[in-house]
């Protein structure tokens, strides 16, 4: 299925790309086989019914970091049509870029081992042909790291990180053969919350990197979401309207993470938004650890782009009632 894409000349191609994925038959097929009904209405009405289903069926982690969530018990032909769906859905194969060249790229970053991976990634997106105008840009926070994923980085000799953005650091470092950043930029508050910080490197022969930890946006709640990361990056890079911006995730998110990158790049800057996934068959990426996707964790991810695709569902109506003076102006 593909998902929601944005152009300059409207949001009504967004509003039919949620429709689509939304009303498409796998998910309608999920939705029957755990027992729900689906919900009647208009697209707003049926993206909050799904939402709270989702909420009921399909949320496994209750609030906590997504290696803490529990599995659950499913029988051998619900768990494959669970894969079987995901795959439709776009969670479980990596795809190549859409063009040669983007204005910038933005890796999305995770627990540990994503940062890794994402990173090696976009590196070989890079030497593989793909064009960057202007920053290759690396986005996580200050959430600390787990002992699992402290482990997860000393098995492949990575150490002193303390969070996710010194995870994201040093791969940085390594992938692209830096010591020293060129400017190093921040504001410590006290509280991971509220903190910030911007290193910028220079590589010899790619574009600059940047990586970024992002303050949350509800620092009394929680931590920084990709939500937040996205939206600061955009400020400090000053994206320009109808720049080409190419995120780089894991398969497992990229619907959620491009709808939230199309509500909080795509419809505020009018730029373009191409979200893949890391190719895990790929020589470069076998060394470094991958976690086993389960028919929870897809369900989970299935969740989190419905929540995703519901937000920005929202955030179209309610720019629509605003009008185009409450968007930048770069």
């Amino acid at each position: 299925m593909p998902l929601p894409s944005a152009t300059p000349t409207g949001d009504g191609v967004i509003v039919d790309g949620i429709s689509g994925w939304i009303g498409s038959a796998p998910l309608r097929t999920l939705v029957a086989r755990f027992g729900g009904r689906w919900p009647a209405g208009d697209l707003g009405a049926v993206l909050a019914g799904l939402d709270d289903f989702s909420a009921r069926c399909w949320d496994f982690r209750a609030g906590r970091e997504r290696p803490e969530a529990r599995e659950p018990d499913l029988d051998p032909p619900t768990a494959e049509l669970v894969r079987t769906a995901a795959d439709t859905l776009g969670l479980v194969r990596s795809r190549p870029p859409h063009r040669p060249r983007y204005a910038h790229l933005v890796v999305l970053g995770g627990l540990a081992h994503a940062c890794l991976r994402r990173v090696a990634y976009a590196a070989h997106l890079l030497r593989t042909g793909v064009g960057v105008g202007g920053e290759v840009a690396v986005l996580g926070s200050f959430r600390p790291l787990s002992e699992v994923e402290r482990q997860t980085l000393a098995d492949v000799g990575v150490t002193g990180c303390d969070t996710e953005v010194d995870a994201l650091d040093a791969a940085v470092r390594h992938t692209f053969a830096v010591s020293a950043p060129a400017a190093d930029d921040g504001l410590d508050a006290g509280h991971p919350h509220h903190s910030w910080s911007s290193r910028t490197y220079r590589p010899a022969g790619t574009p600059p990197v940047r990586v970024l930890a992002a303050p949350s946006s509800e620092p009394q709640r929680r931590r920084a979401h990709t939500a937040d990361t996205q939206r600061f990056w955009a400020e400090h890079a000053q994206l320009a309207r109808h720049d080409e911006v190419l995120l780089v995730t894991a398969p497992i998110y990229v619907p959620f993470q491009h709808c939230d990158a199309l509500r909080t790049l795509a419809v505020p800057y009018r730029c373009e938004i191409d979200t893949v996934g890391v190719d895990p068959t790929l020589a470069d990426l076998t060394r470094l650890p991958e976690p086993t996707l389960t028919p929870g964790r897809y369900l989970q991810e299935i969740r989190s782009a419905i929540r995703s695709m519901r937000a920005l569902h929202t955030t179209l109506a309610d720019d629509e009632r605003a009008g185009p003076s409450s968007r930048p102006t770069s």
